[in-house]
């Protein structure tokens, strides 16, 4: 097993953000089933959930899915529409603390960063500083978290997610092949369902499988892709953590539960999108001028279409009808498993990226 250098890299993932931030609000909330996203209207509401508590998951509810097929899972759920200024306020609180404790923290949404801390000089230190900053934001925001510490940030990815809520997963170099081995091949970042019943077709089902597979194999099946799943699943990832000023797009996107070819359900979902990274773009005092919307097909074949505008704006109603215009075309009877809407070409604030989820994924 092969891994990078002497980085050591946190990963930070706030749970059921959206959720909890709701809850902090009106503590009567705590303990209930609280779905944040769309308006279910008794079931017959277009859109899908933007997150949900994990009370919520117990009802089979989970983000990307159609809110109506929610509302069938668990009618008496506390639904509550997204705030987007206020979870962008919450964000900034959030990435405030992180920053104090890394020279590098990059911002690859609003609930989630990535930290280099090998100043720390070791993985047992690097634990000390994951369990401090969990204290600080728990104690300063009211939020719990979850962090993975790992030698590079596709495990440390995977190490947050290994015991959520409130975790922490320390993997050091010599423990990325015990830790990934077991795991299904469906916690790799970027592997969704398609490519993991592709995998498993392949008699691919945990990571360790992928890792001992031919990569001639995997390059026949998915190309390029292969080459990067094979390197993922070794533990090598060679991305450096970078500054967060760096980036310079704000982008939203959503993975349906089910491939839908539903206009009505892509066109709301797209126009909540848009009312997303506008709210993003409000709060951070910022104008754009490019406007993308990212559809997804099966078998990961992804197309963009964009719209540079003529001057800068952060209207919420031009944003919303050139991305609604951008995704006319794709109206065409293929089912789309994936949206998202992104705006560049930023001026004013800070340029940087505060997705809630990353736009370009593998």
């Amino acid at each position: 097993m092969e891994v990078t250098g002497d980085r050591i890299v946190l990963h930070v993932d706030m749970d059921s953000f959206f959720a909890s931030v709701e809850v902090r609000r009106d503590p009567s909330l705590g303990g209930k089933p609280v779905i944040v996203g769309a308006d279910p209207k008794g079931g017959a509401g277009r859109g899908v959930v933007s997150t949900c508590s994990y009370e919520a998951r117990r009802y089979g509810v989970h983000s990307g899915m159609p809110i109506s097929r929610a509302y069938a899972l668990c009618p008496r759920g506390v639904y509550l529409p997204v705030d987007r200024s206020l979870y962008s306020r919450v964000s900034a609180e959030i990435m405030a603390i992180l920053a104090r404790h890394a020279g590098r923290t990059e911002q690859v949404s609003i609930d989630e960063a990535y930290l280099d801390v090998s100043d720390a000089g070791s993985f047992a230190a690097a634990g000390a500083l994951a369990a401090a900053v969990k204290r600080e934001i728990l104690e300063e925001a009211g939020l719990t978290c979850s962090i993975g510490v790992a030698p590079c940030k596709a495990v440390a990815k995977i190490a947050s997610d290994y015991q959520k809520p409130d975790g922490l997963t320390v993997v050091a170099p010599d423990e990325v092949a015990a830790f990934l081995a077991p795991l299904p091949v469906g916690k790799i970042p970027g592997v969704g369902k398609k490519t993991g019943e592709a995998l498993q077709q392949m008699g691919i089902r945990t990571i360790g499988d992928l890792a001992r597979r031919d990569v001639q194999d995997l390059i026949a099946r998915f190309g390029r892709w292969g080459v990067l799943l094979h390197r993922l699943a070794r533990g090598i990832d060679d991305r450096e953590v970078q500054d967060r000023e760096e980036c310079k797009s704000i982008s939203r996107e959503t993975t349906f539960d089910q491939d839908s070819a539903d206009p009505s359900l892509l066109s709301g979902t797209v126009a909540g999108l848009a009312d997303d990274v506008v709210g993003t773009l409000a709060a951070e005092g910022l104008r754009c001028r490019t406007v993308t919307v990212k559809v997804r097909y099966r078998g990961f074949q992804t197309h963009t279409r964009s719209r540079t505008l003529e001057r800068f704006t952060a209207d919420p109603g031009v944003i919303r009808r050139v991305s609604s215009a951008l995704l006319l075309p794709f109206l065409n009877g293929t089912a789309v498993r994936l949206l998202g809407v992104r705006l560049s070409t930023l001026e004013g604030g800070r340029t940087r990226q505060t997705s809630i989820d990353e736009f370009c994924s593998p």
